[in-house]
Order: C-alpha cells, then sequence, then structure tokens
C-alpha cells in the first residue's frame, strides 16, 4: 500500500493510480497568493469501473452516490485550506468517508410493534386529565 492510497475502512482501498487530481486557482482568503497558486483540489474516481471496490459492493455504492456520479465518476472539490497538500489530503478524507458510508450495509429493518396496554392507558389518562382542566375554564359548574 503506497502513502497517497485511500483507505475505505477495512472494507478496501483504492490505490492513487485509480485517482485523478486537477488543480486551479480558488476563491477565499489567502492574499496575494490566491492569485498565482493553484491550491483547489478536484479528485476524480471512477466508482463504476474501478477494480479496488469488490464485486459485492459495488452496486450498493453506486446506487448510495447514484445522484453524485457523472458517468459513473465521482468528484469531490476541496478549497477549504490555503494550501494545496492540505486540500489533497481533505479531498481524499471526504472521499473515504462518503465511499465508507456508501458500502455501509442497509439498516435492519423495523419490527413493527403494538402499544402496550400501560402505555394505552396512560395516554388516555393524561388526555382524560386535559380534558378536565380544559373543562375547568369554561366558567360553569356542571356537577
Amino acid at each position: 500500500m503506497a502513502a497517497g492510497d485511500v483507505v475505505v475502512g477495512s472494507r478496501f482501498v483504492i490505490p492513487e493510480a485509480e485517482l485523478s487530481e486537477r488543480f486551479s486557482r480558488s476563491s477565499g482568503p489567502g492574499g496575494q497568493g490566491v492569485n498565482t497558486t493553484d491550491s483547489r483540489v478536484e479528485l476524480s474516481f471512477d466508482v463504476a469501473g474501478s477494480p479496488s471496490i469488490p464485486e459485492h459492493l459495488r452496486e450498493r455504492v453506486l446506487a448510495a452516490l447514484a445522484s453524485r456520479l457523472v458517468d459513473g465518476v465521482l468528484t469531490i472539490a476541496a478549497s477549504e485550506h490555503r494550501s494545496q497538500l492540505q486540500n489533497r489530503e481533505a479531498a481524499r478524507g471526504r472521499l473515504a468517508n462518503l465511499l465508507l458510508d456508501a458500502s455501509a450495509p442497509p439498516p435492519a429493518k423495523r419490527r413493527p410493534t403494538k402499544p402496550s396496554r400501560g402505555s394505552k392507558e396512560r395516554r388516555l389518562a393524561s388526555k382524560k386529565r386535559r380534558s378536565d382542566v380544559k373543562k375547568g375554564r369554561s366558567g360553569r359548574f356542571d356537577d
């Protein structure tokens, strides 16, 4: 595993060779340096064609990231830091988090349950108390 590889939890590792980066000028703070340095990073990863994503996870990842993919490619832009190196690390971290969340198994199905007898009785008793409070505000006295 090389230094530039992206580790996605314990599920899989994306080699640096499968990532492509583009650099451009970033907006925001940085003084005169913002006009001369290409600190903004666009990290692209071909999710659909990557051999490093296991087959049993590929469909799940593609379905989870469907709204973010363009022709099966996921692109992440990072420009929150002033240095290119920090933006590269931020983009790779975000990529790892996105892929980790997307490859997570779906949550367990909810098993429907019925309210207990005690909870029904407590609910009705509180409704009755509230009803009595409101009845007491009417100004008339029914005995």
